[in-house]
């Protein structure tokens, strides 16, 4: 029933219960997928006879169509039975062939709407799951072995009636299960209905239209207005803006020009544009999440090995309790035909498809939902932990703060302005290629200042640089660098400064023709993104705390002004993990976020592990849930779903035991001397509309919003 679940060893379906069954090669599987799928699936190494294999004998419409099949079938037993005569006090003729034509037609029921059942069991038991499937053909089985023995000895007390409207509803009841699953798709395939199936490439000068498995590295393609774009690469010809909120969650258009990467999957806007592939196959950022996905969709939490292991026993539990309501009955006197009925209906009200469904159902949602909204579950335990987290230890370069310098105050001389001080030290600057440098120009740039011609430029190592900007010999270094160029620096300006390297600041000063212009300090930059995380994470009652390796002014600084609780300064590489392990030891569950080498000791460390999907794949492969843009606003997404996810699963569980404990033993007949007695027909109505109601449940969970 779903073709993109696909294991290496026995098991359990994870979005619908059901026991997988043995993949068989198909020579036509190839045919059969789209251009998209194809890729996807060869990224990821998956083979498309395996991955397209159906679970045998669970095809949504042969239920479907079994059920009209069996339902007109059981027309003439229901009304040849007794409780039709006792409904409504008629009942046609009897004829001489009646027991053969009865025992023909309940065979025939049985055989053919039964065999979907039958199939399954067979398959749990070969693999030592036994499961819903072997409640329900032990129970069919039951009911039939009962009645032929009847015919055959002469009785008139059959099941064949019950036998028929039980196998029946049991297909009706499925196919709305399976329908209601099938609403709640996972990520897999979310991720093929990103990309187009076609590609238009440009060969040899001639734009022709191929599949996209068909693409190499160094093609050229076309991508036109409003289409996808078909593969990572890069932009060489035209200008547009990109939506790439299906893959990275931001909302905000994404101005692509030449030079500038584009990711597939993404929606091109007005604009035309000629990109040349650079990435194909497992190097592409959706089979790389693709990848993710299925080690999330492989893992399990520890609710559902708890839910697992439930769904197991109480197999073991229908079995025992069947029996032992048969023989409690037979004891009792109330004969074989009402004994029979009781085994029946019993273990048909415990089959534990609903249970079975609980976790997993709920599990492959929140995956889904996880990558809707820009972050990636690798392993399905992790987004359980995060519930229980109190504490998020961040990593402060990348992560906190962009990494880069850039222009934190302009102080500027007497009789000079900012824009003064930006403009000569930029004009000087723009011959540079240090990353101070860059930052000085890019601000200049960001507050209009006009860039003035430069001329003569000289690299003083280690102090500064010297060079004629607009036709005046201008200076731009560190206070070394003025004082032995006779720069005066004003008592009010190196204060200023002075208190600014305090705080871990980057001073240089500007001077133009021998006199001071201002200075400039910079750090790096910390990210606006970072304060409303840390500000949601406060508001959700979770503290904050900062690893860094640079010096505690500077880490001062950061944690004062993003208003963190607690910081660890001056940590190298192979100490993070300790300071983990410190915030464990008082107690603490610990969330460590970072994106380099360096950060994958700690982020394994951690109760949970949150790699920015800009890093390294050694962070990457250490935390249990990927951020796809560096964004620290998602951890807060991610603790809320975590707190969602868990609700809803538990109340999926509730329901599911809490239905079990309370049918069986009304099928048993505990209630039978009040008149509360369920026949196996009923309670196969109630046993799918209880799997209804746990996937109708989980289908609730996509209605909530992430954002804190």
């Amino acid at each position: 029933m779903h073709p993109n679940i696909v294991r290496e060893m026995p098991g359990i379906c994870p979005e619908c219960g059901m026991s997988l069954v043995l993949a068989r090669a198909r020579k036509d599987a190839d045919d059969t997928q789209t251009g998209a799928e194809k890729f996807l699936h060869e990224s990821a190494s998956i083979p498309h006879s395996s991955a397209f294999t159906k679970h045998e004998g669970h095809h949504t419409e042969d239920f479907l169509k079994k059920f009209f099949v069996v339902l007109v079938l059981t027309v003439p037993l229901l009304v040849y039975s007794e409780i039709f005569a006792l409904a409504f006090s008629w009942q046609p003729p009897h004829f001489t062939a009646e027991p053969d034509v009865m025992l023909a037609l309940g065979s025939f029921i049985f055989f053919y709407g039964g065999s979907v059942f039958l199939r399954g069991a067979y398959h749990e038991l070969r693999a030592w799951l036994p499961g819903m499937m072997t409640l329900i053909s032990l129970a069919i089985t039951a009911a039939y072995a009962f009645s032929v023995f009847v015919v055959f000895t002469g009785g008139e007390h059959t099941l064949f009636w019950e036998l028929a409207t039980l196998i029946a509803i049991m297909l009706l009841g499925h196919w709305i299960e399976m329908k209601a699953v099938k609403g709640a798709q996972g990520a897999l395939k979310e991720l093929a209905k990103l990309l187009p199936d076609t590609a238009d490439v440009i060969r040899a000068g001639v734009t022709s239209t191929i599949s996209i498995s068909e693409l190499r590295v160094g093609d050229r393609v076309l991508v036109r207005p409003g289409a996808k774009i078909p593969a990572d690469g890069v932009v060489v010809e035209g200008r547009s803006e990109i939506d790439e909120s299906i893959i990275t969650g931001e909302s905000k258009l994404i101005l692509k020009v030449v030079g500038v990467g584009v990711i597939a999957g993404s929606l091109n806007g007005d604009g035309s544009l000629t990109i040349e592939v650079k990435k194909i196959g497992e190097g592409t950022f959706l089979s790389g999440v693709m990848r993710l996905v299925l080690e999330a969709e492989a893992s399990k939490s520890r609710l559902q090995i708890l839910s697992d292991r439930a769904a197991l026993y109480l197999t073991v539990i229908a079995v025992l309790a069947g029996t032992a309501t048969f023989i409690a009955w037979i004891l009792a006197d109330a004969g074989i035909v009402f004994a029979t009925e009781r085994l029946v209906a019993v273990l048909v009200i415990t089959c534990p498809h609903a249970l079975g469904l609980a976790v997993p159902l709920v599990a492959s949602i929140s995956t889904t939902m996880a990558a809707r909204n820009g972050f990636l579950v690798r392993k399905r335990i992790a987004l359980e932990s995060a519930r229980t987290i109190d504490v998020v230890l961040f990593d402060k370069t990348g992560t906190l703060t962009t990494g880069a310098f850039g222009v934190y105050a302009v102080i500027p001389a007497d009789s000079f302005t900012e824009l003064d001080v930006l403009q000569k030290g930029a004009g000087l600057d723009q011959g540079s290629e240090h990353p101070l440098a860059k930052a000085v120009v890019r601000e200049a740039g960001k507050r209009g200042a006009t860039l003035l011609p430069m001329k003569n430029f000289e690299r003083i190592a280690g102090k500064g640089a010297r060079g004629d900007v607009g036709g005046d010999t201008t200076l731009v270094g560190n206070e070394l660098f003025m004082n032995e160029t006779t720069i005066v620096l004003a008592p009010e300006i190196l204060a200023k400064t002075r208190a600014l390297e305090g705080e871990g600041k980057t001073v240089i000063f500007v001077a133009s023709k021998g006199q001071l212009v201002g200075a400039l300090a910079l750090a790096d930059t910390i990210r606006e993104e970072s304060r409303e995380a840390v500000e949601a994470l406060r508001a959700l009652g979770i503290r904050t705390a900062m690893i860094t390796g640079d010096s505690p002014d500077v880490a001062a600084w950061v944690a004062k002004e993003l208003h963190i609780d607690e910081y660890f300064a001056r940590v190298l590489p192979g100490e993070k993990s300790e300071k983990v392990k410190i915030l464990q030891a008082q107690g603490h569950k610990v969330a460590m976020v970072g994106d380099g080498v360096n950060d994958a000791p700690a982020l394994t460390q951690a109760d949970l592990g949150i790699a920015i999907g800009a890093g390294t794949n050694v962070a990457i492969e250490s935390a249990g849930i990927i951020l796809v843009k560096n964004d620290p606003r998602d951890i807060p997404k991610i603790i809320r779903l975590s707190k969602l996810t868990y609700t809803k699963i538990i109340q999926n569980l509730f329901w599911a035991t809490g239905y079990n404990i309370v049918a069986l033993t009304l099928a048993a007949g505990v209630l039978f001397s009040k008149g509360i007695i369920l026949q196996p027909a009923v309670a196969a109505v109630l046993m799918s509309v209880s799997t209804v109601i746990v996937a109708f449940n989980a289908l609730l969970l996509r209605r909530n919003k992430l954002s804190v």
